[in-house]
């Protein structure tokens, strides 16, 4: 078993228990950086399908906070067995396109 703050865990049981409140409490500084966050969140955005819009803001995000093209396309990989395949096709053009890349050619 992980050790786990007795904030963290407060926290998750708040959240658990449906707390909604409990989603806008901050742990402390965080636990993440900026870059594993800008990152979480393009994988959230690809597990959900996320509409063109969301990618255009996130993706930018994220180049802001110092993520590469090459760290996206990191993520998209990772996903892959627990998205499937369609969704990360569906997700490649549109991280693609907001990359500012072209698509290729079969695809238009």
């Amino acid at each position: 078993m992980s050790a786990v703050s007795e904030e963290t865990r407060e926290a998750l049981a708040g959240i658990s228990a449906g707390r909604v409140d409990a989603l806008a409490e901050p742990l402390g500084a965080g636990s993440l950086d900026e870059r594993t966050v800008a990152l979480v969140k393009i994988a959230a955005l690809i597990a959900l399908d996320a509409p063109p819009a969301s990618y255009a803001w996130q993706v930018a995000s994220a180049v802001e906070a110092g993520v590469s093209g090459d760290d996206i396309l990191g993520v998209l990989l990772a996903v892959v067995p627990q998205v499937g395949g369609p969704r990360t096709v569906a997700a490649g053009a549109e991280i693609m396109l907001a990359l500012g890349l072209s698509l290729p050619e079969s695809f238009e």
